[in-house]
């Protein structure tokens, strides 16, 4: 990395002063047991974007594991909401209520078994597609209007395997190795979509 990158790299880092202007949220179940399962990737990529900002996600405020960052000389709150999956949106709504923050702004990170392992899907609104965290944010904020990037984990083996038994079970390191790789591009593509450069992540990340 050259000296100039290194620069622009600790400016736009930098979290610039006063409330902030986005959220991040990954989406997950709080606990040690579920900890990198399937349900779990929301978390997961949130916790390498915070990682790779310098940022802990450790303060608790709105029901959720909180920090502050700066992503493109924006201000945004990186969240992890504790409320469980299926009440995700008590958390997100709070803190979007709180600093008066539009759902347009909100980007949520989540799983998605329709999509295979390291898959991405780039959506700029829409409904839950069966997914008990996006309807419950959806729920919350009274609208469908905010991006979400779906993280694939891949579909249940057979149509008889119980759905609660394979979103919280543990991914396989191959599964795994797929999903993670996948991180850097959802670091991009968050970048983008807070440029307000949605079409290009969508074109460059999404599938």
């Amino acid at each position: 990395m050259s000296i100039q990158d290194l620069f622009k790299k600790i400016e736009t880092a930098r979290v610039p002063a006063g409330k902030p202007e986005y959220i991040v949220a990954g989406l997950g179940n709080p606990g040690r047991e579920y900890a990198e399962t399937r349900h779990n990737a929301g978390f997961m990529a949130l916790d390498f974007i915070a990682a790779k900002l310098g940022v802990k996600t450790d303060r608790a405020k709105f029901d959720a594991l909180c920090g502050n960052a700066g992503i493109g000389g924006k201000s945004v709150l990186l969240m992890k909401p504790q409320t469980y999956m299926n009440s995700s949106g008590i958390a997100v709504s709070a803190a979007a209520d709180y600093y008066k923050i539009p759902p347009e702004h909100v980007v949520v990170l989540c799983d998605d078994i329709t999509q295979a392992p390291g898959k991405l899907r780039i959506r700029r609104s829409g409904s839950a597609g069966g997914h008990n965290g996006l309807k419950s944010i959806i729920g919350m904020l009274d609208t469908d209007n905010f991006p979400r990037i779906r993280l694939g984990i891949g579909e249940k083996p057979s149509p008889e395997y119980d759905l609660a038994a394979w979103v919280t079970g543990k991914f396989s390191e191959a599964d795994k190795k797929a999903l993670t790789s996948r991180f850097d591009g959802v670091y991009h593509a968050v970048e983008l979509i807070l440029a307000g450069d949605f079409e290009k992540a969508m074109c460059l990340y999404n599938g």
